[in-house]
């Protein structure tokens, strides 16, 4: 590939880790590689990432990423926290199935990558856990309901629907009647929470 005249950016090379990733697979995506795809020296990227390591948590992190600021809109959202609280389930569920679904290479490559970069996988789980704790609170705050501990009871939320989010069910979010087990656990979580 010929050298690029663009500015060489973080954003730029985390683009190019993840069509390396998607082409080669984490066992065979080198920054050599990625710098290759790039049409720059391997140690332009390393002044960006300097290590191996740093770019995989970083584009594992800008892939978590995603999912978390779609929800934090719903989170954000002047609406019932019954509703915002199923919209933001549902919304987690379709973002996780969407992953796995459309791109089931590269889905595998990131679990490869999570189970390498637990730091990363953590700070999203507290996001994602911090944004159902700010609805929780605001359905307590108005009454709706009913949690002495929004932190621990959105916690509770997120285990209790792990099979809709933890990438371990990947292989059941495309069986038949998966949507109305959702529909199922998430009534039944609200019900519980309510005040």
């Amino acid at each position: 590939m010929a050298p690029t005249t663009e500015t060489l950016t973080a954003e730029r090379i985390l683009e190019a880790t993840e069509e390396v990733l998607r082409r080669h697979g984490p066992a065979k995506a080198t920054v050599v590689d990625v710098a290759r795809a790039l049409g720059v020296s391997h140690g332009s990227v390393y002044r960006h990432f300097r290590t191996k390591t740093a770019l995989r948590e970083a584009v594992t992190e800008r892939w978590l990423d995603r999912t978390s600021q779609t929800l934090s809109g719903i989170v954000a959202e002047d609406r019932a926290a019954e509703d915002r609280l199923r919209d933001w389930l549902t919304g987690l569920f379709a973002a996780k199935r969407h992953k796995s679904g459309d791109d089931p290479q590269l889905f595998a490559t990131y679990m490869v990558l999570i189970g390498e970069t637990s730091e990363v996988v953590d700070r999203h789980i507290a996001d994602l856990t911090g944004q159902l704790a700010r609805i929780i609170g605001d359905g307590v705050t108005g009454g709706t309901f009913t949690a002495a501990d929004p932190g621990t009871t959105a916690r509770a939320v997120f285990d209790a629907t792990g099979r809709f989010h933890d990438p371990c069910y990947a292989r059941d979010w495309q069986q038949p009647g998966i949507d109305g087990e959702f529909d199922a656990v998430v009534e039944l979580v609200l019900r519980g929470l309510r005040a």
